[in-house]
């Protein structure tokens, strides 16, 4: 099972291969093909290198995906579509492949499914382009983070052999984002390299999961740790008739009971996928009992730094495969091929299977006329969120005064909307005098979080 995606890449689909589907049609091999062809062709003729890709249906995605890449061209996948996201990258990029026109780039090929091109060969590439995919670095920028192919097909190979005599023939369902690594490698390009359609929405209500359950009858879910967590409420907890073949989960640790609540619903332990952007898959794990190790991939090798206790690995998913890669959560090494996850030591958290930055959050909080000081904290009750903590200007204390805290949210929030998607804002604010600090002037997490144990 070596080579997977590059294979794939090189003769493309076999003539039987189902693309992707949705609740009114099929995308087929022959289909697929054709836009290939169609997009190589005017990707090829362009001299622009570094293209900006972004799509909200998956098949056309794969397609824009596979024509860059075929092209040599440098495929550049934004976190989101947000304004202020586009803004901050117009720098990375020359042109815009995607399906509505983004922002103001001179040159622009639109995806769509109105074209029907005529059949063609898969295009034959003498050089395979890269992708750049963008996360939140622990200074407030976004961080670029270049994957070869070579790299990429690395973890679609592994993949397919840790977890192929788990799947029957099954379609594959997802509830994440195919412009962040994780959705990328789980419902694009593993699906695609072995055979597997995929559905080309992105199901955003239990009720849409519960529809294709029922009509098919192998489904493998992609989903979240947000996502899963909050599945069992809306299935009331109980068991259902139709279940997935297989559950993935990543954007970070599942709870003990919300791993076992889904087992309740649906027969079965979500598989959870420890990793990042940036190194890829690190380790998988079914939660049988709480705090349950995680299993690394066999291409992974680790060690616990001596200072600081973090995670630090080689692995053929990195750029430079011998070098060790320092990991930003702290672990207990059980065995060289086991550990338990501890805390983070930076000040990126997952939140809606999102990575956030605090520190680019209360750095855009601070842009904002009505703010004087912003601090951001994590939030665990009574569920997983952000808080915000803002001293206001003298114009901002006035405004509060006469319209309201609802006022000030809104304002701020729209603020925030520049940059970050509105299921990441903070669902909780507070507006004191000063934000608390120790005699070192430094912020304490507990004395913010204090702040929040009052309801609002």
């Amino acid at each position: 099972m070596d080579n997977l995606l590059l294979n794939w890449l090189k003769t493309g689909p076999n003539t039987q291969q189902l693309i992707s589907f949705n609740h009114h049609a099929i995308m087929t091999s022959t289909r697929f093909c054709a836009q290939v062809t169609y997009l190589y062709q005017q990707l090829h003729d362009q001299p622009a290198k570094r293209w900006l890709l972004a799509a909200k249906q998956s098949d056309l995605f794969a397609a824009g995906l596979c024509a860059g890449l075929l092209a040599g061209k440098t495929i550049i996948l934004p976190a989101n579509i947000q304004a202020g996201t586009i803004t901050q990258l117009e720098h990375q990029f020359d042109a815009v492949i995607a399906d509505e026109p983004i922002c103001d780039a001179g040159i622009y090929i639109p995806l769509t499914s109105d074209i029907t091109p005529p059949a063609a060969k898969w295009p034959q590439s003498a050089q395979l382009g890269e992708l750049i995919l963008f996360t939140s670095g622990s200074s407030g920028e976004a961080k670029a983070v270049k994957k070869s192919i070579a790299q990429l097909d690395a973890e679609v190979s592994t993949l397919e052999r840790t977890f192929a005599d788990h799947l029957p023939h099954c379609s594959v369902v997802s509830t994440v984002s195919h412009q962040h690594i994780y959705g990328l490698l789980f419902k694009i390009l593993w699906p695609l390299a072995a055979n597997r359609p995929f559905l080309s929405e992105q199901i955003e209500y239990p009720e849409t999961l519960s529809y294709y359950l029922a009509i098919m009858p192998n489904l493998c879910l992609i989903s979240s740790l947000a996502q899963l967590s909050r599945l069992p409420d809306a299935l009331d907890k109980q068991l259902q008739h139709r279940c997935p073949s297989l559950i993935f989960s990543s954007g970070g640790p599942l709870s003990f009971e919300a791993a076992t609540d889904i087992e309740q619903c649906y027969r079965q332990l979500p598989i959870e996928i420890f990793g990042s952007t940036e190194t890829g898959g690190i380790a998988y794990r079914r939660q049988h009992n709480a705090d349950e190790p995680w299993q690394i991939f066999s291409p992974v090798n680790i060690k616990q730094d001596e200072d600081d206790g973090a995670l630090c690995i080689q692995s053929s998913y990195l750029e430079n495969t011998t070098q060790w890669h320092k990991c930003d959560d702290s672990i207990e090494l059980i065995n060289p091929q086991q550990f338990t996850l501890l805390n983070r030591l930076d000040r990126i958290v997952k939140v809606e299977e999102k990575r956030i930055s605090m520190v680019q959050m209360e750095l855009l909080l601070c842009e904002h006329p009505l703010v004087l000081d912003a601090a951001v904290t994590i939030l665990t009750k009574p569920r997983h969120m952000l808080g915000a903590i803002i001293t206001l200007t003298d114009e901002g204390k006035k405004i509060l005064a006469s319209d309201g805290k609802l006022t000030i949210n809104n304002l701020i929030k729209k603020h925030l909307l520049s940059q970050f998607e509105r299921v990441t804002l903070p669902r909780r604010w507070r507006y004191p005098e000063t934000i608390p600090q120790n005699s070192q002037g430094k912020r304490v997490q507990a004395e913010l979080i204090s702040l929040f144990k009052k309801h609002d």
